[in-house]
C-alpha cells in the first residue's frame, strides 16, 4: 500500500470535480493515468506547433510587405502607370482688353402724365403697357363747360369788333365836320376815345378766348414722347384734378436707352484713350441669359466718388428690339481694344503658394511650369510670360499629377 502511494504520478492540474474523479480513477488505475499523460503531451505539442506556424506566417507577411515597399521605393518613376489627362495647345490669338462690371438700365426720358384741369375722364385711348408715339391721344376729359365759355367769349369779341367799326365811322364823320367847322373838335376827340376803348375791350376778349382755347387743349391729353406706357391709374369716368399727386400714367422711352455702370479710377486713362480712338464698345448681357445688346460709351461722369474711388460711365444702346428694360440689372463688358496674346483654357491654370502654374506635357511627361496671367476673358487665360504658343498643357486630371509624372494625353492635342 505504501509502495502504491510512492509511485502515484503528480497530477498536472485540478480544475473541476470531473478532473478530481479522473484523478481518483488514475490513482486506482495506473495504466489509465499513463494514457492520460500521453494525451496531454500530444495536445501541448499540437498547440505549440500551431503557434509556431502562425508566427512564421506573420513574419513572412511582414517581410513580403517591406520588400515590396523597398522595391517600390527603389523602382524608377518611368515604371509608374501613366495618368490619363486632357490636354490643349497654347495658341496666340486676339484677346479683348475688357472691363467687366454690373450695370443698370435707365431710360433716356420718362414722363409722368398728369391732368392740368379738373374734369371727368370720358375716354382712354390706350392699353396698359402699350407702345405709344409722340402726339398720340391718351386721355380725353369732359370739356363742355369750357366750350360754352369759348362760345360766349367769341360773342363778346364779335360785339367788340362791331363797336370798333361804329367808332371808326364816327371818327371819319367828325373829321369831315371839324374840317368844315360844322362841329366842335371835342366830338372828334370823344369818338377817338370811344374807338380806343372798344379796341381795348376787343383785345381783352380775344386774350380770354385764347386762354380758354388753351384750357380746352388740356382736355385732350397727348403723349409727349414715344415709348412704353405703364398702367393707367384712372379709368373712364374717374374725376381727375390738377392737385392729384398720383400720375395718370407714365411713359418711358425704351429705344434708345441708357446703361450705366461704374469703373475704378485707375481704369480711367485706358477708357479715355479708347474713347479718343473710337474703339470702346459695350456689350450688356442680362444676368442668367444669353440675351445681349451692344452700344457705345457716350458719357463719363466729371468727378470721381472720393469715398469709393469709382466713377460712373454711361453707354447709349439702340435697343430696337426692346431687349433692355428700365431698371434691369445687366453684366456689362466694356471692350477697350484687342491685343495678340498666347492663350490657354482657364481650366489649365493652377494656383499654389508660389503663384500660378500649368502642367506642360512633353514626351508624355508632365512638368510644372510657372506662368503669369495677364487677364481672363470668356474662359481663356492670356499668358503674359512663362509659356509659348504651340506648347501642350494639361486641362483636366491635375490632381493626380506631380512634377515629372508620366501621362497619357487625350483630347485637344497629343504630345
Amino acid at each position: 500500500m505504501g509502495a502504491d502511494r510512492a509511485c502515484k504520478p503528480s497530477l498536472p492540474y485540478v480544475t473541476s470535480p470531473a478532473d478530481d474523479a479522473e484523478s481518483i480513477q488514475g490513482v486506482r488505475d495506473p495504466i489509465y493515468a499513463r494514457g492520460r499523460q500521453r494525451e496531454m503531451k500530444r495536445r501541448t505539442l499540437f498547440a505549440g506547433g500551431a503557434a509556431v506556424l502562425a508566427l512564421m506566417g506573420i513574419g513572412i507577411f511582414i517581410w513580403n510587405g517591406s520588400s515590396a515597399q523597398r522595391a517600390a521605393a527603389q523602382s524608377p518613376r518611368g515604371g509608374e502607370r501613366a495618368v490619363p489627362v486632357s490636354v490643349a495647345t497654347a495658341a496666340k490669338q486676339p484677346v479683348q482688353v475688357r472691363l467687366d462690371a454690373l450695370g443698370t438700365v435707365t431710360t433716356i426720358a420718362s414722363v409722368a402724365i398728369k391732368s392740368r384741369m379738373d374734369s371727368e375722364i370720358v375716354a382712354v385711348n390706350f392699353a396698359d403697357g402699350a407702345r405709344v408715339k409722340q402726339g398720340d391721344i391718351l386721355f380725353v376729359l369732359d370739356s363742355r363747360a369750357i366750350e360754352a365759355q369759348i362760345r360766349q367769349l367769341e360773342g363778346n369779341v364779335a360785339r367788340a369788333q362791331a363797336q370798333i367799326e361804329g367808332a371808326e365811322r364816327d371818327i371819319a364823320r367828325f373829321t369831315e365836320l371839324v374840317a368844315k367847322n360844322a362841329t366842335p373838335t371835342v366830338n372828334l376827340d370823344n369818338a377817338k376815345t370811344q374807338a380806343g376803348a372798344f379796341a381795348g375791350t376787343l383785345k381783352a376778349d380775344q386774350a380770354a378766348l385764347e386762354n380758354l382755347k388753351v384750357q380746352l387743349s388740356y382736355a385732350t391729353i397727348r403723349a409727349p414722347i414715344s415709348g412704353r406706357i405703364g398702367m393707367a391709374s384712372a379709368k373712364l369716368g374717374n374725376i381727375v384734378r390738377q392737385a392729384d399727386a398720383l400720375a395718370l400714367a407714365t411713359i418711358n422711352q425704351i429705344a434708345p436707352i441708357y446703361v450705366s455702370f461704374t469703373i475704378s479710377q485707375r481704369d480711367l486713362p485706358d477708357v479715355r484713350s479708347a474713347l479718343a480712338a473710337e474703339t470702346a464698345t459695350l456689350e450688356a448681357v442680362i444676368a442668367g441669359t444669353d440675351a445681349r445688346s451692344h452700344g457705345l460709351v457716350t458719357m463719363i461722369e466729371n468727378t470721381v466718388d472720393p469715398a469709393t474711388g469709382m466713377m460712373t460711365i454711361r453707354a447709349t444702346m439702340p435697343n430696337q428690339n426692346e431687349l433692355l428694360w428700365p431698371g434691369t440689372l445687366v453684366n456689362t463688358a466694356l471692350t477697350l481694344r484687342i491685343e495678340q496674346r498666347v492663350t490657354v483654357p482657364t481650366s489649365a491654370v493652377q494656383l499654389s503658394q508660389a503663384g500660378t502654374f500649368v502642367f506642360v506635357v512633353k514626351d508624355n511627361v508632365a512638368n510644372v511650369r510657372p506662368v503669369t496671367i495677364e487677364r481672363t476673358v470668356d474662359g481663356m487665360s492670356a499668358i503674359k510670360s512663362g509659356l509659348e504658343a504651340g506648347e501642350i498643357v494639361v486641362t483636366d486630371g491635375q490632381l493626380l499629377l506631380s512634377n515629372g509624372t508620366r501621362v497619357t494625353p487625350r483630347g485637344g492635342a497629343n504630345s
